[in-house]
């Protein structure tokens, strides 16, 4: 399918509500880290001017605190997060869930296919691309019972001669056209993100991989520092243009590989630049080590600092230290 056939649908979805806004971006400059020596900028962009267009969420397996389900929902909003990213299939009480959601007025924007490394519809055993089938099934109705918008969801992983590149992108179509109504049904957009697993390596190639369904129910889940080893994030953002749904935020460097959002490689100016170009407004979720309340709240000034989300503050030199995180990918 040519890419320019994208546009009709994504007029299909501006036409249903879902259509994009602008955001005001800043001149690029490198790094977070220069700004964080000055106060309050002169910037336009460098302010809370994507606040209400851009809405951050952490993982749920980020908020690693004692506590119930409302507990957790509380912390969250506490400290400034304005939704809820969770898993399915996953053990957690939905109807805590459920209820958390609606009195604290914090909604589950979405979920995250947990079995889609293992349960792979790249598989070249069909038994195996059932069982990831019938779980991206489950993880749409799951979204959807929540009040969410999406599944995030990866195609397949390279492991060898048997399921290689073009292996991932023959069997995955076909099987993931199948939930196609499913998803238009209910609602729910499959995402595609862009992972360390060997697929779609550049932005062009996942371009024509979403093109290839011509359905607005599919599109990317965009992982700004998942590119980074590649090339630069804001290069992937202006290709991938309105293909891009939802963010996951994280950092990364050649010299520290996954690392605190700002002390690595990306250019968060360019990023801020680039999503402004392409009218992004959306969800945008944090994929970095958790921990406590004091973690996630650095995660989430973080967050707010990388994509203009609210106020600069003063961040001294020790809030953007080397410190390492997980790798996550």
């Amino acid at each position: 399918m040519q890419r320019g056939n994208f546009v009709n649908r994504r007029k299909f979805l501006a036409s249903s509500g879902a259509g994009v806004m602008a955001v005001s971006g800043i001149t690029a400059v490198s790094g977070l880290a220069a700004h964080a020596q000055h106060g309050e900028s002169s910037h336009p962009g460098d302010g809370p001017q994507n606040a209400a267009k851009i809405f951050k969420s952490v993982k749920w397996g980020m908020v690693q605190t004692e506590g119930s389900v409302m507990d957790k929902f509380r912390l969250q909003k506490e400290l400034g997060f304005d939704g809820v990213e969770l898993n399915s299939p996953s053990s957690i009480d939905k109807q805590a869930v459920l209820e958390a959601s609606r009195e604290l007025d914090m909604p589950v924007h979405g979920v995250v296919d947990s079995v889609q490394w293992h349960q792979r519809l790249s598989s070249p055993d069909p038994a195996i691309r059932k069982k990831g089938l019938d779980a991206l099934r489950t993880a749409i109705d799951d979204s959807h019972l929540f009040g969410g918008s999406s599944v995030l969801f990866l195609p397949g992983k390279v492991s060898g001669p048997d399921e290689t590149h073009d292996d991932i992108w023959k069997r995955s179509v076909p099987e993931i056209r199948k939930v196609l109504p499913q998803a238009a049904k209910k609602g729910i957009r499959i995402l595609i993100e862009n992972v360390w697993n060997g697929f779609c390596e550049t932005p062009e190639q996942l371009c024509d991989y979403v093109d290839e369904f011509d359905s607005p129910w599919i599109g990317v889940y965009f992982d700004i520092g998942n590119v980074v080893k590649f090339s630069p994030s804001e290069q992937w953002i202006r290709t991938l243009g309105s293909r891009i749904v939802k963010l996951d935020v994280k950092d990364w460097g050649q010299e520290n590989g996954f690392c605190k959002i700002g002390d690595g490689d990306v250019n968060w100016p360019a990023v801020r630049e680039a999503l402004a170009e392409i009218k992004f407004t959306g969800w945008c979720t944090g994929e970095v080590a958790g921990g406590d309340r004091i973690r996630l709240q650095e995660v989430a000034e973080r967050m707010d600092r990388a994509l203009g989300l609210a106020a600069p503050k003063s961040f001294s030199e020790s809030n953007f230290g080397k410190a390492a995180e997980i790798n996550i990918r």
